[in-house]
Order: structure tokens, then sequence, then C-alpha cells
């Protein structure tokens, strides 16, 4: 009778983890244990739509830079497995990859749709079984087995991978097997933001701002969004992965400090007093002078500093031009609550990672008991990050397993 492998979770750490388990040890009987009807479904909404799949950064010590938790411990993983090494494993089994100017990586096809077949056709060729509607109830410890028990039916397994991602039940299941759990609180969301100056422009952005939160040392640099709900984009997204343990103390009550055009403002100051002269009969309103911001968001910072409409720019005071300078380079504005990032939900937070052997992603506590992906305390900025953790930690797994 062949050993049984049994994975929780039909996420992309348990696919891709029972893939190649499925492929290295033909011996063993692989099942993917998944509670909902559908499987890969984070898969499917990331990267908008178009699968994020990992992050052009080939240098481990690089590489584990993007990651607020998690840093210390991925450094000898991604020695052994790393962004080349993803980008080899689609391209052989038929996925052609783009790497785009961000260094992020995708499916050439721009569908996530191409790697959700990928996963699906692999596991199948590699006969890997697959039971969706099988909710995991609890994980039970024997002398040399696990029992696991399910909505249907009782599995014993010789080995146990947990992937199960940001699944609370599946967390306590693993608490009741003598592992700590760091409190899980979200990551890469947006901020809530009420104010006149964001207010019926969604979908305006700029190309590289300054975000800091104010009374702390949290800052970022990147492209922001402006939403229906307040501000997005990857540099609000960078700060909130760094920031998600101080921001969820905060409540998600605080102020930030934006600099739009990531410009001193004393440059943007004189660049106004240039404009004053060379565009003296022309009124301020009807023109962005600067190629960042957009006409409509321009209006906006004209508004909030109670320039009229038919002001020209000769008519402007030294002191209405610093305001004006104050309002591109160090906007305050309340935040008030977070959103999640589109369908995508990354948690900081999960198994302490000092009960983890990361020579094989195992638990210490228990042998053949081993987790992968965002079910550990291990979270990254957006960027295809994320993923590649979930990548690494399932082929480790897979060259684990009667290692």
């Amino acid at each position: 009778m062949k050993k049984k492998f049994i994975i929780i979770g039909g996420g992309a750490a348990g696919f891709f983890a029972a893939i190649n388990i499925a492929e290295l040890n033909p011996d063993l009987e692989v099942l993917i244990l998944e509670g909902s009807n559908n499987v890969l479904q984070k898969v499917k909404v990331s990267g908008g739509g178009r699968c994020n799949v990992t992050h052009a950064c080939f240098t481990p010590n690089e590489l584990v830079e993007f990651y607020p938790r998690g840093k210390k411990e991925l450094r000898g993983p991604f020695h052994q497995f790393n962004t080349g090494d993803t980008m080899e494993w689609f391209e052989n089994r038929g996925v052609a990859l783009k790497i785009e100017d961000d260094n992020r990586v995708f499916p050439a096809s721009n569908s996530s749709q191409t790697i959700i077949d990928c996963f699906l056709e692999s596991a199948k060729n590699a006969g890997v079984i697959l039971k969706t509607s099988t909710r995991v109830e609890a994980i039970e410890k024997t002398a040399d087995k696990f029992v696991v028990k399910t909505s249907s039916e009782n599995f014993t397994a010789d080995y146990v991978l947990v992937a199960s991602g940001s699944n609370s039940k599946v967390w306590n299941m693993t608490e009741a097997l003598g592992h700590t759990l760091v409190q899980p609180v979200p990551s890469l969301f947006t901020f809530n933001i009420a104010d006149a100056r964001l207010k019926d422009i969604p979908g305006t952005s700029v190309p590289k701002a300054s975000v800091k939160v104010l009374n702390s040392k949290l800052n970022e640099e990147g492209p922001l969004l402006i939403t229906h709900w307040g501000l997005s984009g990857p540099g609000i997204l960078k700060l909130s992965a760094w920031g998600a343990l101080e921001l969820h103390q905060k409540d998600y009550q605080f102020e930030i400090e934006v600099n739009w055009l990531s410009k001193k403002f004393e440059t943007v100051l004189d660049f106004l007093k240039s404009e004053r002269k060379k565009n003296s009969k022309k009124q301020v309103i009807l023109r962005s002078v600067f190629d960042e911001i957009s006409k409509r968001f321009w209006e906006k910072f004209v508004i909030a500093v109670n320039i009229s409409f038919d002001t020209q720019w000769a008519q402007l005071n030294n002191k209405q031009l610093e305001d004006l300078a104050k309002q591109l380079t160090q906007s305050v504005f309340k935040v008030n609550g977070k959103s999640t990032f589109k369908d995508e939900f990354v948690t900081a937070g999960g198994i302490d990672l000092k009960e983890i052997n990361f020579k094989r992603f195992e638990s210490k506590l228990h042998p053949n008991l081993f987790f992968a992906g965002e079910v550990l305390n291990i979270d990254a900025i957006t960027g295809g990050f994320n993923f590649q953790n979930a990548w690494t930690s399932g082929w480790i797994v897979a060259n684990s397993v009667g290692n």
C-alpha cells in the first residue's frame, strides 16, 4: 500500500507542492483537500486577473528585502529555489512568461487562467487526487501517522502539508497540535480617506509619490492611485505591508503626508515662481504645470488653497505660491479605516516561525508535518513576492519527503 501525503488547501502553495511531491515521489498517494467547490481562486484574481507569478529579482539577499516578515528565514530557502527556478518551472510546462518594466513577472497570455490550467493539467498528469467540498475539521497526531477529519470522511496520512493560507479554522487546528499562532492582522490594504481633494476623480494616478505616516517612522515611495474610497497603488500597498502591525495598533486611524511629486518643497516653489513669470496672463486653474499631475487633479490643489477660477498667474502672491507648493509636496490626509486590495487578501501573522525547520519547512514539534505559503507568519509587499514564497516553500517540502 502506498504511503499517503495529504495537502490541506487547494491554493497556490498547495498545488505547487502537490505537483512536485507527486512527480518526485511516484510511490506516494498525494491528495489535495479543499473546502470550497473551487480551487486556485487567489491565483485567479491576483495581478488584476493576470497572475503576478513572481518578481524578477534573482539574488536571494536582495529578494528577502521585500518581506516585512520572514526575511531572515527565507534567505536560505531562496538559495535553494529562487525566482529563476520558478520561471524555469513554468516555462518547462509550456507557460511563456514576460518581465514587465517594473520587474513583475506575468504569463505572456496576460491571463491567470494560463497558470490555473498549468496547475490542473500538471496535477492530473502527476496523479494528484483532488477532493473539493471537503472541509477539514480536525488534524490529530497518532503514534506515527496523522488523522485528518473532514466534513465527509476521515483520512489517515503519513505526511501532512498545511497550505491553507489565511484560514483561521485551520490555524486553530495547528494550535491544537501545540503550535503557536502569531495573531494575524491585515496586510496589503488601501486607505479610506474622505477628502474634497480626492473627491470625484477616481482613477487619477501619479507615477511617483512619497507617503509617510505622521508620528511614525513609516514611509514609502511609489505610484499612487485615487479611488472611490481614498488612496491605493503600489506606494500605499507597500506602506500597508511594512506598517501592518503598527497601523493595526492605531485601529487604522492616522494621518499621512503625501508628496505627490517626490520633489523638495523649495524646488517646487521655485518652479511655481518661474511659472508666474512665464505664464503671467494665463489663468492658474486652466492647465497643470506638472506632467505628473492631471488637469483635474491640478484643479483640486488650486481650489484647496482658495485660488479663484479667474485668477491669473501674475496675480498670485508669494504666500499663495507657498500654499500651492505645500499642497503638492506636503498634503496631509486623515485616514479613517482600510479596504481590501481588490479581491486579494494577505495577512501578517500565522504559525510562529521559531517552530519551523526552514531547511524542510517542517514542524519542529511533529515530524512529517509541513507548512507552506501564507499559513506561516511570512508576508511580502505587492509585486509577486507572496507567490514566490509559496513556490519556494512548496518545492522545498516536495524535496524533503523521504529525505
